[in-house]
């Protein structure tokens, strides 16, 4: 994931480096030594600013990472999460989201539908992982979307356009 991340540069400027550091630890609170509540966005931010003293936009987007919001209601935690890490910048986690969301278990770049479908094949239905995932599905897919976007216009030579003329007959300068 974080060598998705890490593609992200041109899209990301003087921000890449966070997401990218953010990419290799957005898991760490699956650990079981720093397990404190079960919810692996919140412990692996608290660990971050306490243990490690990470700076906050990181332990932020490590907290609010891939629907982390969605599963803290599902879990009852949204209040505890949102008081203690306040909302990342919405271009760097939907930049980390990106990043999360395009990557499988093995490392391997996905769609973003495969990905959500590869998570709710883990979980049944009625586990809140599930329903949280499922809750989410629509931010998740626009956030990968929305960095997709910036880097298709990125990669657009300059001045070259689509006339909203040629679009109707799918055709594009």
């Amino acid at each position: 994931m974080a060598k998705q991340a890490a593609t992200l540069t041109d899209v990301l400027g003087h921000d890449a480096d966070l997401v990218t550091a953010s990419a290799w630890l957005h898991d760490i609170g699956y650990s079981p030594a720093l397990a404190e509540t079960g919810f692996h966005p919140l412990d692996g931010a608290r660990y971050l600013r306490r243990v490690e003293r990470a700076d906050e936009r990181l332990c932020s987007l490590v907290a609010h990472h891939s629907g982390a919001m969605v599963e803290a209601e599902e879990r009852g935690m949204l209040d505890e999460l949102t008081g203690e890490f306040p909302l990342p910048d919405p271009e760097l986690l939907s930049a980390l989201t990106y990043s999360d969301m395009t990557t499988g278990p093995d490392g391997t770049h996905l769609p973003v539908e495969r990905r959500l479908s590869e998570i709710l094949e883990r979980y049944a239905p009625g586990d809140l992982v599930h329903r949280a995932v499922t809750r989410s599905r629509p931010d998740l897919v626009k956030a990968v979307r929305s960095v997709e976007a910036r880097e298709s216009a990125l990669r657009r030579p300059a001045g070259r356009t689509t006339r909203s003329a040629d679009v109707g007959r799918g055709r594009s300068l």
